[in-house]
């Protein structure tokens, strides 16, 4: 059982990053022991112009008989034989794509801990596999990959090239090409479709393998035209589990279809809580390491106990306040439910004990929207969040934080674009991120920050994220807003909840 990826590169970029994207090391053969045989890293070529990356799989028939009974081919006990002699040593299937997730764990995750800027980088890539059980043939194959940005190449394997009038076998030799994938994403595409093809699990598919597919095909499954059948294969056929995937995949949308037509906009345009090319934290990771540092560092002076993580994304600084006992509850917000799936998988909800699952909430919620469930809260963070929003929608997010909410302390962070010209890597006039409807320089975020201070009852202060540098400051800023109660501040709470009560009134009747 054998695969192959390959990639090309320069002097400048060597194709030998492969194997900082892989964390295996191109001039060691390595091994790793798996369930059912012996699994083989090398690299047949490795250059700065060209690299390969091989993964050979020896199956133990004994091994497979033996941890396999009754669950697939190869554990059949019809027949003695056929136990012993199958096409499991031979024909990539879900034997191969468990050696995948095994051996390239750390990959399918996009982490590259030596090289931080690697992972969200596409590559041309190209995948061969000499022989993959298709049944569907090789029109199937083009179907489940090429809408995820694969060039296909899918040639039958003939039965016996001896005798051509026998036909063609249920096997074809694969060759996948792509220039603007990531090895993040090929990795998750075979993981997923290697045994959808095959159309047979050498184990028993249990609940667990719907979270393991909703997981590993986040960023691409809901939207494939094939996905159904995908589902159902993958989950052996199994309705029960196919019907919950299903459920799960449509809620989000339904969700996403009312949010978004309550916002009058479109609903790509609305989730974009979750980029689908990159991964939400900024490169280099220090910076977002820092960032939350700065973050927590406020909220520990602030003495607070109870904290709203608006916009919460994925879930990282979520997971970081749990570690911290000094936080007895702990929100998260986002308008996205694909972004709240992978905050729940973060922190490992459905496993966590029942007293520090009592700490921490998931709401689904828009900021423009004033809400309740908000408010009498110490602190409440909006961590590269405004600058996702179109100026004219920003009066709205800040009475429903400042106003409505009204938590003793607001810590906002966004990036400082006089710093951008420090990354090299960043075009000029162009924004960090491509949903960044703005950048602020340090004027603009202080004149901001004052005003939204000055009419709400707030003090701020300003601290810089990340090396201050001498000419352009920081590469975030962040300000710290403390509720001033000596200004009136209750007062202003008081016109606020009539004010919430009114436009409550009025939406009922809006409504009616």
């Amino acid at each position: 059982m054998f695969l192959t990826i390959t990639t090309t590169g320069t002097p400048q970029s060597p194709a030998t990053d492969l194997g900082f994207l892989l964390h295996k090391h191109p001039g060691r053969a390595q091994p790793f022991s798996t369930s059912y045989g012996t699994a083989h890293v090398f690299y047949p070529e490795a250059s700065d112009e060209r690299c390969t990356a091989a993964l050979l799989l020896e199956v133990d028939p004994v091994a497979l008989v033996r941890r396999g009974r009754g669950k697939g081919r190869g554990g059949a006990p019809d027949a003695a034989l056929a136990q012993y002699v199958n096409d499991r040593p031979y024909a990539a299937s879900s034997l191969l794509a468990v050696a995948l997730g095994a051996v390239f764990s750390t990959a399918m995750k996009g982490r590259c801990e030596a090289r931080p800027e690697l992972p969200g980088r596409p590559l041309p890539l190209r995948v061969e596999i000499p022989s993959l059980p298709a049944r569907g043939g090789p029109g199937l194959v083009a179907r489940l990959f090429e809408p995820l940005g694969w060039r296909v190449d899918a040639r039958p394997v003939p039965l016996d090239t001896e005798f051509p009038q026998w036909g063609d076998s249920r096997y074809v030799s694969l060759v996948l090409e792509s220039e603007r994938l990531t090895v993040e994403e090929a990795l998750r595409h075979l993981y997923v479709l290697l045994p959808v093809l095959d159309d047979a699990k050498h184990y028993y598919v249990s609940a667990d393998e719907v979270d393991k597919l909703l997981r590993v095909g986040e960023r691409w499954l809901a939207g494939h035209p094939e996905h159904k059948l995908i589902t159902s294969r993958y989950l052996a056929r199994r309705w029960s589990l196919t019907q919950r995937v299903m459920d799960r995949l449509e809620t989000e949308r339904q969700e996403l279809l009312r949010l978004a037509e309550a916002d009058d906009t479109e609903v790509e345009e609305f989730d974009n809580a979750v980029d689908p090319d990159t991964d939400t934290e900024e490169r280099p990771v220090p910076l977002a390491v820092r960032r939350r540092e700065a973050v927590l560092t406020a909220l520990r002076d602030r003495r607070a106990a109870r904290v709203l993580d608006l916009g919460c994304g994925q879930g990282q600084l979520l997971q970081a306040l749990l570690k911290d006992t000094r936080y007895t509850e702990v929100v998260g917000v986002d308008v996205s439910m694909r972004a709240l799936a992978l905050a729940s998988r973060r922190l490992r909800l459905e496993r966590m004990g029942e007293r520090q699952a009592s700490r921490v909430r998931l709401l689904q919620g828009s900021l423009v929207y004033t809400d309740s469930r908000l408010k009498g809260y110490d602190a409440a963070v909006l961590s590269e969040v405004v600058e996702h929003l179109d100026l004219p929608r920003l009066p709205a997010l800040e009475y429903s934080v400042f106003g409505s909410a009204r938590p003793r302390t607001v810590v906002v962070t966004t990036p400082n674009v006089e710093y951008n010209v420090r990354w090299e890597s960043l075009p000029a006039g162009h924004a960090r991120h491509h949903d960044h409807r703005f950048e602020w320089t340090r004027e603009e975020f202080r004149a901001w920050a004052d005003s939204v201070a000055a009419r709400y009852g707030y003090d701020v202060e300003y601290r810089p994220v990340g090396p201050d540098d001498p000419e352009v400051g920081p590469p975030t800023q962040l300000a710290l807003f403390t509720l001033c109660a000596e200004t009136g501040g209750e007062r202003h709470a008081d016109r606020t909840d009539r004010t919430d009560r009114t436009d409550d009134e009025g939406r009922k009747e809006a409504v009616a």
